[in-house]
């Protein structure tokens, strides 16, 4: 599937960074502010590819092993569905949109799929010696970083250790979604390079 965020009306957002910069550790410091401000906040994570929430021997995995496919486990608290997708090089992620989307929630923090083309806060830190990803890719919109930083037009600039300021910047994110679900615009800069890159 594609991903088509131009009638897209579930906001959805991207945490994207290099692996070491802490977007889990953020996202579990964030999610209790953005439920206090009445944010219902759907997670999706991209994973190791050979994970597995089920236990071998389990009554669920005995069933999934030989072809339950989705096989859904369920409780009074909570349920989860677990599919096998081995035909797939990576995963879906609107397919996996389309799994929240039934439970209404506010918006999606998408963890993980930093390819993927859709609005994202990058995080950085300078001390992990990375590239910055916002000027080579127009769908970062905001960066949270723990130094200063020279940013491309458009782009926001938060401070990672700002909790609250990262948090109220992302709960604002569902009012600004319809003005911000497409690419930045691309500059004069970025359209050289382009250029550069296709003659050599």
């Amino acid at each position: 599937m594609t991903l088509s965020l131009d009638q897209e009306p579930l906001p959805l957002l991207g945490i994207a960074a290099w692996s070491g910069t802490g977007k889990t550790t953020l996202l579990e410091r964030l999610l209790p502010g953005l439920r206090a401000r009445g944010l219902h906040v759907a997670v999706i994570k991209h994973a190791h590819h050979q994970f597995d929430i089920d236990q071998p021997g389990k009554d669920s995995h005995r069933l999934r092993q030989v072809g339950a496919s989705p096989m859904v486990v369920a409780s009074r608290a909570r349920f989860a569905l677990m599919m096998e997708t081995p035909d797939q090089e990576e995963a879906d992620l609107p397919m996996l949109i389309e799994q929240v989307r039934p439970l209404r929630p506010d918006m999606v923090l998408i963890e993980g799929f930093k390819s993927w083309p859709l609005p994202k806060l990058e995080l950085y830190r300078a001390s992990l010696g990375k590239t910055l990803l916002a000027p080579e890719d127009p769908w970062v919109r905001a960066v949270a970083s723990d130094g200063p930083l020279s940013l491309p037009r458009g782009v926001a600039s938060l401070e990672l250790d700002d909790l609250d300021g990262i948090t109220d910047w992302i709960a604002a994110w569902p009012a600004r979604w319809s003005a911000m679900r497409m690419s930045r615009p691309e500059t004069d800069e970025q359209s050289d390079v382009r250029s550069g890159e296709a003659g050599s």
